[in-house]
């Protein structure tokens, strides 16, 4: 069976304000019921599979275990990157994983944030390209263009194989201009690289070992200390962060002599824009996408999405809005590029908004900071039932905790204690504590921080069931 291997990393800051560097956009839910990467791997459904090996960065370990657990997904673990690479690491790194019990699978890799609307011709072009990925044939899957997209890399087709089952590689060519994008859909010989592949793990490693022996090397030594916690694989840090950032196109498939193109035509995109979001949602009769508590006024052709206030709007013409907790992004639809020039404004400035969003996941379940002033922050915090925070103490703050739904247990210093609706409790500066749900339903409770410092930085952890143990990660 194939071993799917989907890539959850990245930070989708074209989708910003709703995909943040903590949250990126293939742990949002923007077509359908599901997340990006929840419909990823429910898209396999379709094919004799193995669970899928999961490659995400550390940060985003919890945001990917989560939603594979809500939707009752499993896995075959989950690789954690130390620092990003880019995919031709990070596919080694699976690859090498799987040949570690005996098998020679072959992979499916796929992005965990791309949209495919006919998901039988998906599965059709993979189980039509599982004979030459058994071949030892390095298959690139080529989407076959509805327009001269000049946002997307193109494959040039070669010859037919004599199975009829694709084609050779041509050529990889960069994202053309308009006119040659028309250009190379009026020969009928390109596709969009859709940065889909299949292979056998050992095909690839051969030859990323032959074209880009850095790379190989790097993986290899990675690999050598490798750790499991729960789904968890760890790798060797030191050794990783010596690996060259290369792409797969860039370190095999464009100087390979096995690679070849299987075309799909499955309603594919890669969502890397506004203005493609709005292309492939459904619209009304206006050509305006609302999502979320929205009235629009003589307004076409309009892409709104509204995450928690009533948006209006009046006259408006080809944009796009989005409103979160915290930010709200207006643009005209052929600007939303620019939409990376606000996330780099964003860090240069040292602001929040590009990191994380007001409300924060963690693994125990998530906190809301609605309100903050030059000495004090408040906070909503939901737990989950069985959950627990770590056992803590802070240097420079202080917290009272009022529950408003559920039940709490407390540790406070040297005592525990139940908290249920409407009690509450003191936390002083520099005491050692915990907060705990013992229950069946979620706990709700406000907190309010008082003190000279209250970054997430000042946390001193004692224990810890999450693994997290660097006191510069929040709570």
């Amino acid at each position: 069976m194939i071993l799917p291997i989907i890539m959850a990393g990245g930070s989708g800051s074209r989708l910003w304000p709703l995909s943040r560097q903590q949250f990126p956009k293939q742990f949002l839910t923007l077509l359908g019921e599901r997340s990006m990467l929840q419909t990823t791997a429910k898209r396999l459904a379709g094919i004799a599979h193995k669970p899928a090996l999961v490659i995400c960065n550390e940060e985003h370990r919890f945001s990917v275990a989560e939603q594979f657990r809500l939707n009752g997904i499993a896995n075959s673990g989950i690789i954690l990157e130390p620092v990003g690479r880019n995919t031709a690491p990070a596919i080694a790194l699976a690859a090498m994983l799987a040949l570690r019990n005996g098998n020679d699978p072959v992979m499916l890799v796929l992005a965990a944030d791309h949209v495919i609307k006919d998901e039988a011709a998906f599965c059709h072009a993979v189980t039509k390209a599982m004979p030459l990925a058994e071949q030892d044939k390095l298959v690139t899957f080529g989407i076959v263009p509805t327009a001269p997209e000049t946002g997307y890399g193109y494959i040039q087709r070669g010859d037919a194989l004599a199975s009829e089952l694709g084609f050779d590689i041509a050529q990889f060519v960069e994202k053309p201009n308009f006119a040659t994008a028309q250009d190379y859909i009026a020969t009928g010989q390109y596709y969009w690289n859709s940065g889909m592949f299949m292979f056998k793990a050992s095909t690839y490693l051969n030859e990323l070992k032959l074209h880009s022996p850095a790379i190989f090397a790097a993986c290899e030594a990675s690999m050598q200390e490798v750790s499991h916690d729960i789904d968890f694989i760890r790798i060797n840090k030191a050794a990783f962060e010596a690996c060259p950032d290369d792409s797969i196109d860039y370190a095999v498939m464009e100087k390979t002599q096995h690679g070849v193109v299987v075309p799909m035509d499955c309603g594919w995109s890669d969502v890397g824009s506004w203005s493609a979001l709005w292309e492939i949602d459904d619209k009304d009769e206006q050509g305006n996408v609302f999502k979320g508590d929205v009235i629009g006024i003589n307004t076409r052709n309009t892409y709104v999405n509204a995450s928690e206030k009533l948006v209006t709007t009046i006259g408006l013409d080809d944009v796009v809005v989005v409103e979160t907790k915290d930010a709200i992004l207006v643009a005209k639809q052929s600007e939303v590029q620019q939409v990376k020039q606000v996330v780099e404004q964003l860090k240069a400035e040292q602001r929040s908004e590009w990191q994380h969003h007001r409300e924060v996941y963690r693994p125990w379940g998530k906190y809301d900071s609605i309100d903050n002033g030059g000495r004090f922050q408040v906070k909503r915090i939901t737990v989950k039932p069985g959950a627990k925070l770590s056992v803590q103490m802070h240097h420079h703050r202080a917290e009272h905790w009022i529950v408003v739904s559920g039940t709490a247990k407390v540790t406070n210093g040297d005592k525990d204690i139940l908290l249920t609706e409407n009690q509450s409790t003191y936390i002083p500066v520099g005491v050692v504590h915990a907060l705990e749900n013992p229950g069946k339903v979620p706990l709700e409770l406000i907190e309010v921080q008082s003190g000279s410092y209250l970054g997430e930085d000042d946390i001193v952890r004692f224990e810890d069931r999450y693994g997290r143990v660097a006191p510069t990660e929040a709570k």
